[in-house]
Order: C-alpha cells, then sequence, then structure tokens
C-alpha cells in the first residue's frame, strides 16, 4: 500500500456499459450542446456519487482516482475467445478510449471533489466481465506534495 494514501477511501460504482463523455455537438447556427446521452450517464453518475457521499463535504485537497471500466464480450467472439477475454487475456483496445472514462467523472465535480482538477493521479483500467460497470475509487492522498517555492 502507498503510504501517501489514506484509508478514507470513497467507491462509486456506475452499473451498466461505462459510460465515456460524447463530444459537445453544434446546431447549424452554432450553438453547442452536450448529447442527450452524455447527459442522462452524467446524472446517473451523480445520482451514485450523492447516494455514496450521503450528505458529506466534496474531498479537499490531493486526490488519486482508479477508474475500472467493465464492458461485455462481443457475442460474436468464438467461446473461447470469450473465456480467454473473461480470464484477462484479451485485453479491451477498443473504444471507449481513456481519456473520455476520465471526462465522465467530471460529473463528480462539488459531490465527491471540489474540483477534478485536485487529481493528482489517475490509473484507468478496462477489462471483460460478466456484469458490466464503471468502479470509481477515490483516495486522498496524505501530505505527500513538495513545499512551494518562493
Amino acid at each position: 500500500m502507498n503510504p501517501l494514501l489514506t484509508t478514507d477511501m470513497i467507491v462509486v460504482e456506475f452499473a451498466g456499459i461505462p459510460p465515456a463523455n460524447g463530444r459537445p455537438r453544434f446546431t447549424r447556427t452554432g450553438i453547442a450542446f452536450t448529447p442527450a446521452k452524455t447527459r442522462a450517464n452524467e446524472a446517473a453518475l451523480r445520482f451514485a456519487a450523492q447516494e455514496v457521499m450521503a450528505g458529506r463535504s466534496p474531498l479537499e485537497g490531493p486526490l488519486a482516482v482508479s477508474i475500472v471500466a467493465v464492458f461485455p464480450v462481443p457475442a460474436s467472439w468464438s467461446k473461447p475467445k470469450q473465456h480467454a477475454a473473461l480470464m484477462g487475456e484479451h485485453h479491451h483496445t477498443c473504444r471507449p478510449d481513456p481519456n473520455n472514462l476520465l471526462k465522465s467523472i467530471d460529473a463528480l465535480n462539488a459531490i465527491c471533489w471540489r474540483d477534478d482538477a485536485q487529481i493528482v493521479r489517475a490509473e484507468i483500467i478496462k477489462i471483460y466481465g460478466t456484469r458490466t460497470r464503471m468502479t470509481i475509487e477515490i483516495k486522498p492522498m496524505n501530505g505527500g506534495a513538495a513545499p512551494e517555492r518562493k
């Protein structure tokens, strides 16, 4: 265990296929909007975070975040290949990319933390599994920051 991490870990779980933030869209007149699917995923993720936080204040200070995204094994794959994917022998190398999974946790701003700029360490793991979900572990960092230079 890393000595810079405290034991006050928060775990938020999003049930279903892990959401990736969609890009903003634009109308013909140039007005930007967020796609409905992205808005719905953000709302569901915010709700899950509010349930976990149970009225607690957002975390302060530096944070470490780990995201584990579990995707379904393609039904078109052969049984041996499906089994190999579930055993971790095949990696999830298709979309969504890790950047978009990380962007989806913007929904946790002002709920789990003040701002996602507090994240100083991030790990993203994409795997196959039988129960699709995205699990977000948030760990406050203990000290470890270098003193500010004058």
